[in-house]
């Protein structure tokens, strides 16, 4: 029987922060000030990965963070975004919240019921292709907590930002990743592919 592959994509630093890549004021939580630290490594090849990858999803998983920010923007990208918004825009996409309430207002859009690990679980089985989680800090931990993770897709640049919002925190655990694919931007940003140790390896962004 198919079922459907997690994969996480994040921006990440050298020291594995992944809070507020894009914009100084996403999210200043716990007083971070470096808001928008990895624009400067977004370079043509890093973009061709990035919609490749978003692309190649069947669908989204967000938490309610990164899909309120993604809520706001994306239904009026401009016309040179239009390649990470039609896909994006249209896929259908399922959140993780427990304030949100439907219907949402961005289209194809649908909260999780119930406890996240079982709806997610559920949501494999019931589909085939890969379900992209992007950002979303929190429930990326509590994803890799019920090892339904897949996949991760990171991108890793060289910089150090001294603290921050982890998606790999401190809990003790083991887990072994295999490197599927590896690629060196000019600008030194390092896009890698790791399957988790006992999962399937995703087709694309490679």
């Amino acid at each position: 029987m198919k079922m459907a592959l997690i994969v996480v994509q994040e921006f990440m630093s050298f020291d594995g922060v992944v809070q507020a890549p894009a914009y100084p004021d996403e999210d200043t939580s716990g007083g971070f000030g470096h808001g928008g630290w990895h624009r400067r490594y977004l370079d043509e090849s890093a973009m061709r990965w990035v919609v490749e990858s978003v692309s190649t999803a069947r669908a989204y998983l967000f938490g309610r963070r990164t899909y309120e920010t993604f809520a706001s923007h994306w239904p009026k990208a401009r016309e040179e975004e239009q390649d990470l918004a039609r896909p994006l825009n249209t896929r259908p996409k399922y959140v993780a919240s427990t304030t949100l309430a439907e219907p949402l207002q961005w289209q194809n859009s649908s909260l999780l019921q119930g406890e996240v690990g079982g709806a997610v679980d559920d949501l494999k089985r019931r589909q085939d292709g890969e379900i992209l989680v992007l950002g979303s800090t929190m429930l990326v931990q509590t994803l890799m907590e019920h090892d339904l993770v897949d996949e991760f897709r990171l991108m890793i640049d060289p910089l150090v930002l001294g603290g921050g919002k982890r998606i790999f925190h401190e809990d003790g655990v083991l887990r072994t990743l295999r490197l599927v694919s590896h690629h060196v931007t000019p600008v030194g940003a390092v896009l890698a592919t790791y399957s988790t140790a006992e999962g399937p390896v995703a087709q694309g962004a490679k």
